[in-house]
Order: structure tokens, then C-alpha cells, then sequence
């Protein structure tokens, strides 16, 4: 088998030399952008406390300003008005006549309006975002989930394209061109003149953000030989998306502009155009492509880097069986043209969907917890290192159907307890929403590397790329999910909750692929129950064909 050959043929580079090290490290470091870049709107899009602003021109006596906007109960306790205030030319009138409010005039029966002369924002925690940049409030607060949601409409499309990209024009160009996607229009975002500019730009970069993840972790996954791979696809690139993430709350704690922080933000994707000169494509794409010779170049450079002796001909095995995989081209359409793997994507599918909303909708709500921002950000990102630990121990030690279920059901109970906690009990409710963010991202890590390890190599990039793309409905919701809980404070855990529990039970259907050598061809899938009952009995009756057309023939 073409798998097997590949493993085995490769044996002769050890599991942890200088070469496997180096791709290890390099290709988690690609991702470090990818943690602060995807999570920037959490500061970036903040909304801070405001009020409609009072002109200082009014002439209103002090009495009269203090009391020109309306209280309004939030929470259980009175606030001023975000969004409207008392007639101005109306309380105008009644100071010019030196009436006082709550004494000579009932303010409560004065006819309110809106903002018309703008806002007044508290500079206490921000000293801008896009928010106060372009008054993202009031009758156009809908304009800030939906910022969200078009980066991650950009990400959906990148996750289609970038994924048949690299399978037709290799791991490594795709992973670099996309770097640089990212790069170059976060910069251009510093300079948006308008919101429509911001969110084009950010649509972009998204296309460019989840394209570089996707190529790295499949270039890594197919370079690494199987006991480091399991230790890259379930820690590697997802710690170091991590400390990305980690990184963000502390320089937006002390670079409170939204321009500044993107700008600073973007500065580091420059230092990565030398990794092009140390990063090689991917050996199993290469003989996946017919090009035996160059992924022979590549084995026999890491061969040296090692100190180790490469045979003299390396996929000598494999060559000839290689040839009938390179006579079709596979594409997307694969992934449903038979029953088996049509019912794996579609069961991956929705598993991706639900997980992608719990995931960013836990961790775009940081900012709307109690207490700081930055610090509940901190330790929203901070948990997902544990978390990415126990997805690597679970993924060594335990069959993968368990592996997710476990993680998936635990983030979904803890979510749904949520709505029983007391409301005095702010900081136990923060504990359950953060354990709850905990298995959802040990879930998501579990998820990457099950899926590249249930697709062949011809189909790989392609599957995790689709699944990725499916995920993003789910992430393209998640801002609105957010937005649920000013209708009801508990209504976006209930049904996060449900959800992620009721994917954990789907996950069981899955195939098992524990202990199993990646698949190189899409016969060597591994299949459900149902069908895997179904090819049984059709080898059993060719078989049995077969042996009757003998005895015929004797």
C-alpha cells in the first residue's frame, strides 16, 4: 500500500532530527499572526460607554444639562440614555426662562429625539476603536457584528479557495502568498478612511488569515512523521495561535488607538518572508503530483540536515504505484461522490458549524464580561494552552470518536449551567463560560487533526480547507449570537450549550482512526459502520464470483 510505503521509506530520517525540529518550529511560528490578527475586533470594535452629546453652544444653565438626557433602568439600576435625549429647543426654552428641572418642569414628559449632534464617548479604557471612529451606535450598532461577520465571510471564501489552491499549485506557495495577503491589508485597514473601507479590507485578510492556518497545519501534518504530527496538529500550531492570542491583550492594553495597535499588529508579518528559504514543500504532495524526483530532493536535504544516509533511491516502491492516483485530478467534488465519504462531510460539516460558533462567540464576548477587558481576553486565550495539552493527551492515549465526544459534551453542559448560576455570582459564571471555552477549543483542535487524518493525501488540503469553509457559517453567526443576549442574557449560552452537546453525540458515527496510517487514495478511507458492513458484502460476492468463474473455467 502507498501509504505504508511512503512511513515506512521514510524511516531512515528518525522521528526528532535537526529537520523535523526546524519544520516544527517554523510552521507553528507562521501561525502566531494568525492568534492576534483573528481576535483584534474584540479591542478593535469595542463599543465604550456613551451618551448623545449636548453642544457646548446650547447655553443651558448646569441644572438643565445635567438633566437633558433620559434615565433608563438596565440591569436593575438607572443610566442615562445612550440614544436620546430631551427635545434640546424644548429645555433650551425652559432654562432661557430659568425654570428648574424636577421642580417647575416634569423632565419625564418632555419629547425625547435622537443623537442628532453625535456622541460623547468615555476615552477611559479606549481612545478609539471603529466604533467612535465612525459612530457604529444606536440606530447603526447593527454595523458591528456584522464587521465581524464579513471578516469571516472572507475567511469562508478563503477557506474554499485556499484549500483547492494548494492541492493544484502545492502547500508552500499557497501558505507564503497568503501570509502576505494577511499582511499587506491589515496595513492597508490602518489607513481606512471609511467603515465600508475597513470591512472590504478585513474581508481580505480574512481570506488570507485562515488560508496561511489551513496550508501550514496540512504541510506539517504531511512533512512530520506520525507520532510528532499528532504532537503539531493538536499542540503545535494551535499553542502558538495561542500566544498570538495572548499577546494581543497586553499591546492593546498599552496602545488604546485602533490605528496604532493595527499598525503595530501588522509589523511582525514582515519578518516572516525568510522563512520561504528554510520551509520545503510538501514530499507527499510532490508524489502525489508525479514529481518523484523533487520530493527525492527534498527527503535527501533533510536526510543531511540530519546526519543521516539517504538510499540511493528513495521511492523506488512507490513510484509505479504512484502513477494511477496522478491520472485524476481530484476536486472538491470528491468529497460527496461516494456514499461513505459523502456522509463523513456532511457529519464533519455541521460538527465544524457548531464548534466554530461556540468558539468565536466565547471569544468575541470577552469584552462584554464583567470586569477588564483586556483581562478576561488574557484569560480567554490563556485557557486555550491547557486546553490545546489535554487535546494532545487525549489524541495520544484515546480513540479519536471519544476524544471528541468528550471535549465537545463537556463545553456544552457547562455552557447550558450557566443560565442556573445566580446573577450575583458574576465570577462563578465566568469560570463555567471560560471551562465551557476550554473544551470547545480542545474540540477544535481534535477536530483539524481527525479530519486530516480521515481524508487520503489526494484530497487532504482540499477536505480540511471545505471543512474549514462549512465552519465559517458558523462563525459568520457567532457575532449575532453575541447579540442575542441583549434581548436575553442567557439565550446565547442555551443554545450554544445544546448545540455543542448535540455535536459531541454526532461525532460517535464518525470512522475510527486511531493507531491507522494516513490514507493516500480515497479506497483507503476509512468508512461508517453502515457502509463499511455494505463493502464487506460486496467483497464477499466478487469473491465468491470469482471462485465460480474457476470452477467454470475447470
Amino acid at each position: 500500500m502507498p501509504n505504508r510505503n511512503y512511513e515506512d521509506v521514510t524511516l531512515f530520517l528518525g522521528q526528532w532530527g535537526p529537520f523535523q525540529r526546524a519544520i516544527f518550529f517554523l510552521l507553528s511560528l507562521s501561525i502566531v499572526p494568525n492568534g492576534f490578527t483573528g481576535m483584534s475586533i474584540v479591542f478593535l470594535g469595542d463599543t465604550p460607554p456613551h451618551h448623545c452629546r449636548i453642544p457646548e453652544d446650547a447655553n443651558l444653565s448646569a441644572a438643565w444639562r445635567n438633566s437633558a438626557l433620559p434615565l433608563v433602568e438596565e440591569s436593575g439600576a438607572l443610566r442615562q440614555s445612550r440614544c436620546s435625549r430631551y427635545k434640546l429647543h424644548v429645555i433650551k426654552t425652559f432654562s432661557d426662562k430659568g425654570y428648574l428641572p424636577g421642580i417647575d418642569v416634569n423632565v419625564t414628559e418632555i419629547q425625547q429625539e435622537g443623537c442628532k449632534d453625535g456622541w460623547v464617548y468615555d476615552r477611559g479604557t479606549y481612545i478609539s476603536t471603529i466604533v467612535t471612529e465612525w459612530d457604529l451606535v444606536c440606530d447603526d450598532n447593527w454595523k458591528v457584528p456584522l464587521t465581524s461577520s464579513l471578516f469571516f465571510c472572507g475567511v469562508l471564501l478563503g477557506s474554499f479557495a485556499s484549500g483547492q489552491l494548494s492541492d493544484r499549485f502545492g502547500r508552500k506557495l499557497v501558505l507564503f502568498a497568503t501570509m502576505g495577503v494577511q499582511t499587506l491589508f491589515t496595513l492597508f485597514q490602518v489607513f481606512s478612511t471609511s467603515w465600508v473601507m475597513f470591512c472590504t479590507l478585513f474581508f481580505i485578510v480574512g481570506m488570507g488569515q485562515i488560508s496561511n492556518y489551513v496550508a501550514a497545519f496540512v504541510l506539517g501534518t504531511e512533512i512530520l512523521s506520525q507520532s510528532v504530527r499528532i504532537i503539531y496538529s493538536t499542540m503545535g500550531v494551535c499553542i502558538f495561535f495561542a500566544i498570538g492570542y495572548m499577546v494581543l491583550p497586553p499591546v492593546a492594553f498599552f496602545i488604546r488607538d485602533w490605528r496604532t495597535l493595527l499598525l503595530v499588529l501588522t509589523l511582525p508579518g514582515f519578518l516572516y518572508v525568510p522563512l520561504w528559504w528554510f520551509i520545503p514543500e510538501s514530499p507527499r504532495w510532490l508524489l502525489s503530483q508525479g514529481r518523484v524526483e523533487e520530493a527525492e530532493a527534498v527527503l535527501r536535504d533533510a536526510a543531511r540536515k540530519n546526519g543521516v544516509t539517504a538510499p540511493e533511491t528513495i521511492f523506488q516502491s512507490v513510484q509505479a504505484e504512484s502513477k494511477p492516483v496522478n491520472s485524476h485530478s481530484h476536486n472538491v467534488c470528491d468529497l460527496v461522490r461516494t456514499a461513505n465519504i459523502r456522509c463523513i462531510s456532511v457529519m464533519l460539516g455541521l460538527v465544524w458549524i457548531i464548534l466554530s460558533i461556540g468558539y468565536f462567540a466565547l471569544s468575541l464576548n470577552t469584552s462584554n464580561l464583567h470586569g477588564s477587558a483586556y483581562l478576561n481576553c488574557f484569560i480567554s486565550a490563556a485557557i486555550e494552552v491547557p486546553a490545546y495539552v489535554s487535546a494532545w493527551l487525549l489524541f495520544r492515549y484515546v480513540p479519536r470518536r471519544l476524544c471528541l465526544f468528550s471535549t465537545l459534551f463537556l463545553g456544552g453542559v457547562v455552557l447550558l449551567l450557566i443560565q442556573f448560576i445566580p446573577q450575583g455570582l458574576v465570577s462563578l459564571s465566568i469560570t463555567l463560560e471560560m471551562l465551557g471555552k476550554f473544551g470547545v477549543t480542545a474540540a477544535f483542535s481534535i477536530i483539524y487533526a481527525y479530519t486530516a487524518e480521515l481524508y487520503p493525501t489526494v484530497l487532504r488540503n482540499t477536505a480540511v480547507g471545505s471543512c474549514s469553509m462549512a465552519s465559517r457559517l458558523g462563525s459568520i453567526s457567532a457575532p449575532y449570537f453575541i447579540y442575542l443576549g441583549q434581548f436575553n442574557h442567557f439565550l446565547p449560552y442555551t443554545l450554544m450549550g445544546s448545540l455543542t452537546a448535540l455535536s459531541g453525540l454526532l461525532s460517535l458515527l464518525l470512522p475510527e482512526t486511531f493507531g491507522l496510517p494516513l490514507p493516500e487514495t480515497v479506497h483507503h478511507m476509512q468508512t461508517i459502520l453502515r457502509w463499511k458492513k455494505k463493502r464487506r458484502s460486496d467483497e464477499a460476492n466478487e469473491t465468491e464470483e470469482e471462485k465460480e468463474e474457476e470452477e467454470e473455467g475447470t
